[in-house]
């Protein structure tokens, strides 16, 4: 079984197909779906399966965007996520769970257009965009 498989069969239980589905989708044996996903944690109920999952990335033992197994290491930040990549893909799509404060956004007037714009965490921004930053020490190009 290659990891596309074993991703494809991640992806399609956690969407409510039972083995035999999967099994006819992917062209394997439904014993093989089934040994894979009680090695998995994805056997039982689809319903039962689902809430396992969401447990699991409660308890930081999946990563957060493929479900892949996390280990943590004994110091430090507990992982959420399996690799670099896959931060950036889950926050890319969940901007709304950032905890942004109130006090660290900054409103500064452009000093090449003049137009009012805000920083996030930046206190010291003078341009509203790199153009013109651009535009104002290299000249209109």
């Amino acid at each position: 079984m290659t990891e596309v498989e074993k991703q494809q069969i991640h992806e399609l239980r956690l969407k409510g197909l039972g083995y035999k589905a999967i099994a006819v989708v992917l062209g394997l044996s439904r014993d093989s779906v089934k040994s894979y996903c009680k090695r998995n944690g994805l056997c039982g109920d689809v319903s039962v399966v689902s809430l396992n999952i969401e447990e699991m990335k409660k308890q930081n033992l999946v990563c957060l965007h493929c479900g892949k197994k996390l280990k943590q290491k004994g110091k430090g930040r507990t992982r959420k996520f399996c690799s670099e990549e896959c931060r950036r893909i889950w926050w890319k799509n969940n901007q709304d769970k950032r905890n942004k404060k109130d006090t660290a956004v900054y409103k500064y007037t452009c000093v090449y257009c003049q137009k009012e714009f805000s920083s996030y965490g930046n206190k010291n921004r003078k341009y509203c965009s790199h153009s013109c930053y651009i535009k104002s020490r290299f000249g209109e190009v």
